[in-house]
């Protein structure tokens, strides 16, 4: 099977927002379509992709009952520090109202206005930080945070 959106997990999470993702460390995460996550597998990848022929387990005939899929969103809710899992069944509806070509539109900017914020003002040790900041807040508010930001720190 061709996998069209990398960036995006099985699960639905955006990859580009990840802090493990912005890392030039040989622990960078390249997400779990690359082709070493995909060949290393987990039981989403193996389920999804491997049985099932589908790249997201949203697009799974079996997602509404399936009781792995469930438990998944319900723990990533409950008790993921993750950020991004506290996100997932609003960025998953939106998906299903939209599209993933929508969304991942949507994360692609959120990831150039991440790259502008690590790049800019990142001293070292507030790459987590910058990585909820674009996860949870619009692209316009992200734009308008790095606007104030640089005319308030002397900036361009």
């Amino acid at each position: 099977m061709q996998i069209r959106y990398l960036d995006i997990e099985i699960c639905g999470l955006s990859c580009q927002l990840s802090p493990m993702h912005h890392t030039g460390a040989e622990s960078r995460c390249s997400g779990c379509k690359s082709p070493t996550r995909m060949v290393v597998g987990c039981p989403f990848i193996t389920c999804t992709v491997k049985r099932k022929g589908v790249e997201f387990c949203f697009e799974c005939i079996e997602s509404d009952t399936c009781e792995k899929w469930r438990n998944h969103r319900e723990a990533g809710r409950a008790r993921d520090s993750f950020k991004c899992y506290q996100t997932l069944e609003a960025d998953l509806s939106y998906i299903s109202r939209h599209g993933v070509p929508a969304f991942q539109k949507i994360q692609e900017q959120r990831e150039l206005l991440l790259r502008e914020m690590l790049r800019d003002f990142n001293e070292g040790h507030s790459k987590t930080y910058y990585c909820i900041a674009a996860t949870v807040l619009e692209p316009e508010e992200l734009q308008g945070a790095l606007f104030r930001a640089r005319r308030e720190s002397g900036g361009a």
